[in-house]
């Protein structure tokens, strides 16, 4: 941190400290202690719920865990409520509370309609609405369970996980990915391949951030997904393990342990995973000449891939005085990967007669270790939201992948090592002013170290060798500060984020150097309307960027086709985003609707375009075409859509849910390269060409779900997911459709569960593309692909509980989350 930084930093708290010292109006204290009728047990988290009666405002506070409540409040005339979820409320009309006082011991009586109602939420995905944010509690969801953090995200409204694990929100893959707030070494050097081997069993929550406040990293420029893990906050000794079995071969084993007493907290997420599993893709590549076709390569690729991986969380929270406590937290992935692929070449000349056929045979291995430590100090100074949290994190991550390939060409050897340093520093302070308003500031310091060493040996050498290593430091000091209050029905969050970021990358085998130094700035505007309890607006505006990461910087080439590869960009800048987004809620009856219209405009967008080569590719060295991907910076691009989610529940044995997403994409920009040809005496020559890239397209995507209860208490849901056709200059993206089906039976007394689970019905999840090069309308040549990550999986799936009843663990969960200070959460409401 610089020394402007630094000052900065100081100055600010000092004057939120200086505010805080300041004198508020005199007030009462109101206790008492809220106890379960029939046990006579303490309720922790139950609620005390206090409306003014003239000004209908409304405050309160949650009891320890000893049921105990202590509250301070003005003088007035209340309508006290106590309640706890599956109970039924008891409410005291026009109490005058002029003085300190006791409530003595108040007794709840269970609901039994509610605890029907409550066994089923448990069962389901919900979703709550904040100011700032969607959260998705994923619960007991069938067709995820068993499977990983891929499969959880693609089951949440707005998101999307393409067939090769890329995710994306409203139909943009500029998305950050967040692990209970922070950036994480979960997500691990290639994101992807990290969040298919976390266990879906092991995520509580996912919160869909669209228009992210001030607190938020500016990074992602599509919005933010934050995956909250679970920490168990039931009483004593409790948890549940996880076991899953599948075809193709798949075994899974996830504990979840939890020992909560009332000086500390001890929890743990486990798991280990087996998986073995074919794909296949087939590329054909057509060359023309004046629209003439000269040849076809066409490559047929089988592939097994063997996937072996620990993941292991370890948590201690030591409760220090009542209100505040210090958390350590030690996470672990330890991968061993493997896969095998034949790659069935052929090559024809433009009357289809076959001129070259070849196999080529490539096998990998990939070992892939992470670390992170993590330190986390919290001080809840009242009950009214006045907070202070510390946060220090440390990750290393080392990822060794080693690639034998063998063609009649020659025999090939790929060593790849990547090792990566984070450490974070975090710390954010929230104080209310008066009942309503809040003011929030913090500091965030990221700063990682990475080197990427990629080796490539042949015999015969390469005409072209893609070796190289890249010395990657990236710095992120970043400082905020944020206002929110309610008047009313009206609720506002004012942000201001400043991001100070310093780029280091060093191409050491060419002694390039890339340098990036600056400073923005990055305002937040969410604005609510609570025009009913059934019926709200909300306004949203941020700025946020897209930095490049690693892996688009890099230079390396992939070599899973000689004809067809994928390279980085070192010279890549970060895309500039202004996002606005206007939503509405409604709730009619049993029917509920949440829609938004929202629009962004990005400069420097970063996009993916491909260009041809000449390259002797081959045995003899032959000249041939090779098509080159890789992302650069356009000049602009404008998203505005719409989107629809509902729910319906005619009853309490059918749920329905779906969602619709449409969006229109404008983007302008052209490509500067140089485009390879073969002059008569058969010599490569290159003239420099600008090609414009300017497009507009319109796509959607939509996802349909459904739960029904069957006789014998059988659970039955399922999912169908279709997103339509896209376009960009150079590509068509066909539609794709999947469909999921699930059957859950509770045994043991409701201790344990099974499940049944198909993962792609119809076997049909396969992305299918034609790229022209360099454009449509004269393309030189024609890239026809259909890859498929995985085939149809079955599965199933045993949980067992223990110490833990499904409906409690939820209503507690639940409890506890609705009142949650943090400036993120303000004027939010379930």
């Amino acid at each position: 941190m610089n020394k402007v930084t630094f000052l900065y930093v100081l100055f600010l708290f000092s004057a939120v400290f200086a505010y805080a010292q300041k004198p508020t109006s005199p007030q009462v204290t109101i206790t008492g202690k809220i106890v379960d009728a029939k046990t006579n047990e303490p309720l922790e988290y139950a609620t005390v719920v206090l409306k003014d009666i003239k000004t209908q405002k409304l405050s309160g506070g949650i009891t320890d865990e000893k049921g105990n409540f202590n509250i301070k409040t003005p003088k007035g005339t209340y309508e006290v409520s106590f309640e706890f979820i599956s109970f039924k409320t008891v409410k005291l009309p026009n109490r005058v509370i002029d003085k300190s006082m006791s409530f003595g011991t108040i007794k709840l009586k269970e609901d039994a309609e509610v605890l029907d109602e409550i066994n089923i939420v448990a069962e389901k995905t919900t979703v709550e609405i904040r100011l700032d944010k969607r959260i998705y509690n994923v619960g007991k969801d069938l067709t995820v369970k068993g499977a990983s953090a891929s499969d959880v995200l693609d089951n949440i409204p707005s998101v999307n996980v393409d067939v090769e694990g890329n995710v994306s929100l409203r139909g943009s893959e500029n998305v950050r990915i967040l692990i209970d707030g922070k950036p994480s070494a979960l997500v691990g050097l290639s994101g992807t391949d990290a969040l298919r081997q976390l266990p879906s069993d092991a995520i509580e929550r996912v919160e869909v951030i669209t228009s992210p406040s001030a607190r938020y990293d500016a990074e992602g420029t599509a919005g933010i997904l934050n995956i909250i893990l679970r920490k168990g906050k039931a009483t004593g000794f409790n948890g549940s393990i996880n076991t899953t079995i599948g075809d193709p071969t798949q075994l899974q084993i996830a504990p979840n342990i939890n020992l909560r007493t009332k000086r500390f907290n001890l929890f743990t997420n486990l798991g280990y995973s087996y998986r073995k599993g074919p794909g296949n893709s087939l590329t054909n590549l057509s060359a023309f000449e004046n629209g003439v076709l000269q040849s076809t390569r066409i490559e047929d690729r089988e592939f097994e891939r063997e996937r072996k991986g620990f993941n292991g969380n370890f948590g201690l929270e030591v409760f220090l005085t009542k209100n505040s406590s210090i958390t350590g937290t030690f996470f672990i992935r330890d991968s061993d990967n493997g896969s095998g692929s034949t790659n069935n070449i052929g090559v024809f000349d433009a009357l289809g007669a076959q001129t070259l056929s070849d196999i080529r045979i490539q096998d990998e291995e990939e070992t892939d270790k992470t670390t992170q430590f993590s330190l986390n100090y919290t001080n809840n100074f009242n009950t009214k939201g006045h907070k202070l949290t510390v946060d220090f994190q440390y990750s290393d991550s080392e990822e060794v992948e080693t690639a034998f390939i063998n063609d009649s060409s020659g025999v090939e050897n790929n060593l790849t090592e990547e090792n990566s340093q984070n450490t974070l520093v975090q710390t954010d302070y929230v104080l209310p002013l008066g009942k309503n308003s809040q003011f929030e500031a913090g500091y965030r310091g990221q700063f990682q170290d990475l080197t990427s060493d990629f080796l490539v040996t042949r015999t015969p050498p390469l005409a072209f060798d893609p070796s190289n290593n890249l010395v990657f430091n990236q710095n992120v000091n970043a400082i905020y500060s944020q206002y929110g209050s309610k008047i009313n029905k009206f609720s506002f969050l004012l942000g201001l984020r400043s991001e100070i970021t310093d780029v280091k990358v060093r191409l050491v085998n060419t002694n390039d150097n890339f340098d990036y130094n600056y400073t923005e700035f990055f305002p937040t505007i969410n604005l609510g309307y609570e025009r009913t309890e059934k019926q709200s607006f909300t306004l949203g505006y941020s700025r946020r960027l897209r930095r490049p990461r690693f892996w688009f910087l890099n230079p390396f080439e992939s070599r899973n086709s000689q004809n067809v590869i994928f390279k980085g960009n070192p010279g890549l800048i970060p895309t500039f985003t202004n996002s606005f987004d206007l939503g509405y809620l409604q709730k009619i009856g049993k029917f509920t609707v949440n829609s938004s219209i929202y629009y962004q405009h990005a400069v420097n967008n970063i996009e993916r375009v491909s260009r041809d080569e000449i390259r002797p590719i081959g045995p003899g060295g032959t000249n041939e075409v090779v098509t080159i991907r890789e992302p650069i910076n356009l000049s602009s691009e404008d998203r505005y859509g719409f989107e629809l989610t509902t729910n319906y529940s005619p009853s309490k044995t059918v749920r329905l849910s779906g969602s619709f997403n449409f969006f229109r994409t404008q983007t302008e920009g052209s490509y500067l390269y140089e485009q390879f040809s073969i002059d008569n005496n058969n010599n490569i020559v290159s003239t420099p060409v600008e090609q414009d890239l300017g497009n507009s397209n319109s796509s959607w995507f939509a996802r349909f779900n459904s739960r029904i209860t069957l006789p014998g208490k059988i659970q039955w849901q399922t999912r169908m997911f279709y997103r339509g056709p896209r376009k960009t200059a150079q590509s068509e993206i066909k539609g794709l459709f999947s469909a999921n089906l699930a059957f859950s039976k509770d045994v043991f007394k409701e201790k344990g569960t099974l499940v049944l689970n198909v993962s792609d019905v119809f076997n049909s999840r396969k992305r299918q593309s034609l790229t022209f090069n360099p454009s449509r309308d004269n393309p030189t040549t024609i890239n026809d692909q259909e890859f498929q990550w995985r085939v149809r999986q079955i599965s199933l799936n045993f949980t067992y509980r223990f110490n833990q009843k499904k409906n409690q663990r939820d209503r507690q969960r639940r409890g506890g989350d609705d009142f949650e200070g943090g400036g993120e959460e303000f004027g939010g409401r379930p």
